[in-house]
């Protein structure tokens, strides 16, 4: 029989490893690093994907070089952060949901999409940029944090 409890607290939530809900000044030097490697992660992954999509040139801003060139700074940002967790590369990161809201707001959306794909694109990027303030706040705080969780 599954341990299903067992099963959720190794790969979804996990105190030292998933430590998403833990207000940043509980947070251990331990959990901090792993929130700040799985976030520069996806970013990297992301800004990969897209400065790659983006010399294609057929989306709508065509040929415009600062989309994959934004794109590129991005991945070495969140490279940067990944390995040194600095507060700047933390705040270059955080650009790219306003970097995503402005590309709509400049470019347009792809003219396949349906207006409910928009709405959920723009509520992707919003959900992002408020998350990115927890990042930057944990990069901040990320000297002083202690080295283990604390009790409670």
């Amino acid at each position: 029989m599954l341990n299903w409890d067992h099963l959720f607290r190794r790969y979804v939530w996990h105190e030292t490893k998933t430590p998403y809900f833990t207000p940043v000044r509980r947070l251990s030097s331990e959990q901090a690093e792993h929130e700040l490697f799985v976030y520069a992660l996806l970013l990297s992954v992301l800004f990969l994907v897209i400065a790659l999509v983006s010399l294609a040139g057929r989306l709508p801003h065509g040929g415009a070089a600062i989309v994959p060139i934004y794109a590129f700074t991005a991945l070495c940002a969140a490279v940067i952060l990944g390995f040194t967790r600095h507060p700047w590369a933390a705040f270059y990161c955080a650009s790219g949901p306003l970097a995503a809201l402005a590309y709509f707001a400049a470019f347009g959306f792809h003219p396949n999409l349906e207006f409910g794909d928009k709405v959920v694109l723009v509520l992707l990027a919003l959900g992002w940029l408020a998350y990115s303030r927890r990042v930057v706040a944990i990069t901040l705080a990320y000297a002083d944090l202690p080295a283990a969780a604390p009790p409670g």
